[in-house]
């Protein structure tokens, strides 16, 4: 099996090929009415590569860069859309075993997924909640969940090689870092600002995120249901809570007198960041997401984004331009 690499190679070689063979045709179209009208010697008929409108045309998307830099752009363009499709496939919006769209209906549900894919060759969550935080915190993070689909889309064999070139590509130290970044004032998602640029302002992954993001879910909003907020709160919210409570008691320990000085230092620096971090998802979750919770809150899609994202208040990522016309 071919490196992802490779595959991302063959890929952009073959959309250089269509943008060259489309080039050629837009001259020939030009020559052919020139000569039509007589006017071979008085309009040119050369077509700059950079005016070939195709999508994936890299001197089109990127006429002001050279080829090297191209051809950079075009590997982060690819593996941005792949991360993408790989998200979609963990909602069951998209299949690796099907075309098209499968589940893109309000209320759909894991259950209406297997109907249409009885042997998933990857299984979407089952609970429409896909967390996105700093650590390995989840056993159906959204890490870890991506490192599944590319052991079962590129194979065991490179995917240590296919992970790495997948963070490369990026520009990142490592593919969490595109998910959720963190060390500045408030944590941000790479990959969550890529998607709602890509959907012009009206995502269709919404993400549930406290003050300082230091609480990330992900939910997909054609399974979104009424027992969604709920579910957020009591399986993830307060399952990451407990965690990070159960980690700062060891390190009060530690900082206590249970190690070298350094680590004692270390200790007590975390155990500092980690009571700040708590007191910012206690906060999140008396005022923000248990009162949503318990509202029970239903919605209807052919309202729209625009319409039903600012329902859930604080609780979701502010998107700023949201409230701008769809025209």
């Amino acid at each position: 099996m071919k490196t992802l690499e490779q595959t991302v190679a063959q890929h952009r070689a073959e959309w250089a090929t269509r943008s060259l063979a489309q080039q050629q045709l837009e001259i020939e179209n030009n020559e052919a009415v020139a000569k039509l009208y007589g006017l071979e010697d008085e309009v040119p008929s050369h077509v700059p590569l950079e005016r070939v409108s195709l999508t994936n045309n890299s001197a089109f998307r990127w006429p002001n860069k050279t080829p090297e830099e191209r051809d950079a752009l075009f590997t982060q363009s690819a593996i941005a859309d792949l991360i993408s499709y790989a998200v979609g496939c963990m909602f069951g919006r998209y299949s690796l075993d099907e075309p098209g769209l499968i589940l893109a209906d309000q209320g759909s549900t894991f259950e209406d997924y297997l109907a249409k894919v009885p042997n998933p060759t990857f299984t979407p969550d089952k609970d429409n909640v896909v967390p996105i935080v700093d650590g390995d915190w989840f056993e159906d993070d959204i890490v870890a969940r991506f490192r599944t689909f590319l052991r079962v889309s590129f194979g065991e064999q490179h995917f240590e090689e296919n992970l790495r070139f997948v963070a490369e590509s990026l520009g990142m130290k490592g593919i969490r870092e595109y998910f959720i970044k963190t060390g500045t004032r408030a944590a941000s998602s790479k990959f969550y600002d890529d998607h709602v640029q890509r959907y012009k302002k009206r995502p269709i992954y919404w993400l549930f995120s406290s003050p300082k993001g230091s609480f990330n879910a992900l939910i997909y909003m054609h399974r979104y249901t009424p027992s969604t907020v709920s579910t957020v709160l009591n399986e993830y919210l307060r399952e990451f809570t407990a965690k990070l409570s159960s980690s700062l008691q060891q390190r009060e320990r530690l900082a206590a007198g249970g190690g070298t000085p350094r680590q004692q230092a270390a200790a007590q620096k975390e155990a500092d960041r980690l009571r700040k971090v708590l007191l910012e998802l206690e906060e999140y979750e008396h005022d923000v997401l248990y009162p949503l919770a318990s509202r029970q809150l239903a919605i209807d899609l052919d309202d729209g984004v625009k319409a039903n994202y600012p329902k859930f208040g604080a609780a979701l990522k502010k998107i700023p331009g949201l409230e701008a016309s769809d025209e």
